[in-house]
Formats: structure tokens, sequence, C-alpha cells
């Protein structure tokens, strides 16, 4: 099923996991989708997994699981600067022989020493190739998600700059966002604002990351620019040196975020699980019943 189709009159929420460490066994995916698949998300995405070759593209090989053995809809993701036109064609080709009909469009964090591939140069290229691509196959067309940057993608000029470029990501057919992580929601709800004035009204799922180690901290907000509101920062610093406290604090900041969110009429939630099942258990057990309140 196409994830477009599911928003209507109701909030979804959903998953991401990644794909295990060249260095870790491939049971350490299935133990996280176990510990997932009770808990009914509306679908799990799967980060790009650059390793290996296109044939054995761990990404496609998880979210083939996630889709069949687990009977979860599955969105895969894909990136402009690990793929060029032969492997996209590859990797949609395989995607649909396993029945995956929903992908996430991204240009991809470069990496320093690496070239990229430059085929696609943004990501609003990719989604039109995705789209144009498939649209008259036979065994069907793919539903296109895009990623969006509550608080401005680093490499835009400003926010005005960042939602014309998200602009042409939906104009190219993206049907859905998925936003970056954030820890004030006001940042999200002002992007939202700046985003439907803008003429972007397609469904955007508020990305939440549970911070469950002081570690997770610095990385994210390098990684991602996020701003640390005085109430979560007060938190982190509060419980940093207990562990177990630190990690539940965590989980509450986050079902805090989630419930006020789901007040304000965002359209879905998707919860970074960074394959931690206990984590997204947690959550899950404290808004089910307000996520899925109509």
């Amino acid at each position: 099923m196409k994830i477009a189709q599911m928003f209507e009159n109701r909030t979804l929420f959903s998953f991401e996991v990644f794909p295990p460490k060249r260095t870790s066994s491939v049971d350490t995916i299935l133990t996280t989708l176990d510990g997932l698949k009770g808990l009914k998300p509306d679908f799990i995405s799967v980060t790009y997994g650059a390793g290996g070759s296109v044939v054995n593209n761990e990404t496609v090989r998880i979210a083939n699981l996630i889709q069949n053995q687990y009977g979860i809809e599955t969105l895969a993701h894909l990136t402009c600067v690990e793929s060029s036109k032969n492997d996209v064609d590859a990797i949609l080709s395989q995607l649909q022989d396993s029945g995956v009909e929903n992908v996430l469009a991204l240009r991809g964090d470069l990496k320093p020493n690496e070239q990229p591939k430059d085929d696609f140069k943004y990501a609003s290229d990719l989604v039109s190739y995705i789209i144009n691509k498939t649209k008259n196959r036979s065994n069907g067309s793919f539903d296109v998600c895009g990623a969006c940057y509550p608080e401005v993608h680093g490499e835009a000029k400003d926010s005005v700059d960042d939602i014309l470029n998200l602009k042409k990501k939906v104009d190219a057919g993206a049907t859905h966002l998925i936003s970056q992580l954030f820890f004030d929601n006001q940042k999200f709800y002002d992007f939202k604002e700046r985003a439907r004035i803008a003429g972007v009204n397609v469904p955007i799922e508020a990305g939440i990351m549970p911070v469950v180690k002081k570690s997770q901290i610095e990385r994210m907000v390098l990684m991602c620019g996020a701003s640390l509101p005085s109430k979560f920062v007060k938190t982190m610093q509060r419980f940093e040196h207990n562990s177990q406290a630190l990690r539940d604090a965590g989980i509450a900041y986050a079902v805090d975020q989630i419930v006020d969110l789901v007040s304000n009429g965002v359209e879905g939630i998707h919860l970074y699980t960074m394959n931690n099942p206990y984590v997204a258990c947690k959550i899950s057990e404290a808004v089910e019943n307000i996520v899925r309140c109509k």
C-alpha cells in the first residue's frame, strides 16, 4: 500500500530502523524487528545501507523482510550521493520485485574523502527520476516521500531558500514529507506555517528522536544542527550521570513532544528508534491511545 493513501483523518505512527554495521551480525536487525512488530506501526522506514554491491544492498534486503516476513508496510531510503542512475534502476527493480511501493528520496550526507555519485544533484532530481521512470510500469509505480528540515537545512542560504527547495521536491512529485529530528516543537510549528504559506500542502510527519544516552546529544546536534531548548538541556544535565534515569527522562521528553504535536494536529509521528525496541515500546505504550484517537 502506498503511504500517501494512509493519511485519511488520522495521525500516522511510524518507525525508522537502520541496517546493522558490517561488523555486526544480521541477527541484530531481526531482534529489533521482532521487538517492533507487535507495536503495529503504520510503516517502518529503512535507512540507506551503502555497504556491498547494489545487488546485495542491505536496505533492499531489510525492506523485503519487513514487507514480506513481518507484514508491515515499508519505506526504503535511497540517496543521490550513493546512487548512479543504473544503481537506482537496479534498486527500484529489486524493491518492486519485493512488493515495496514506497521510497524516501534523499540527497544524502556528503562523506569526507569520498567522491559522491553525480547523476542526481538534488533530492528533487531523484524524486522526479523515480516517478518518471516507474509511472508506466505494469507492476506499479512508487509513492515517493521527501525529507524536510524544521530548523533549515545546513546548506541552505536561509529559511526562504530552504522552503523554496522543499517546494521543488514536492512539485517534482513527493507526496508526503518526514522531518529531521527536533527538540523544540515551536520550531516545527513555525516551519510548517512557512511551508503552507509557500504552497507545500502535502502531509508532514514529525521526526522524533528519543535521547537516551549522553553521547547522542553531541552527535545529533553536530549532524543536524537541532537547537536545544532550556527544558531539554536541564533534563539532560540533571540525569546525565545516571544512565537509567537519563533513558527514562529521554523517553518522557519524547512522549511529551508527541502529545503536544498530536494535540496540535500533526499528520504523523516518525520515531527514530535507533534500533532500540525497548525505547520504541515504552513510547508506543505511552502514546498509543493518543496517536490512534480520531
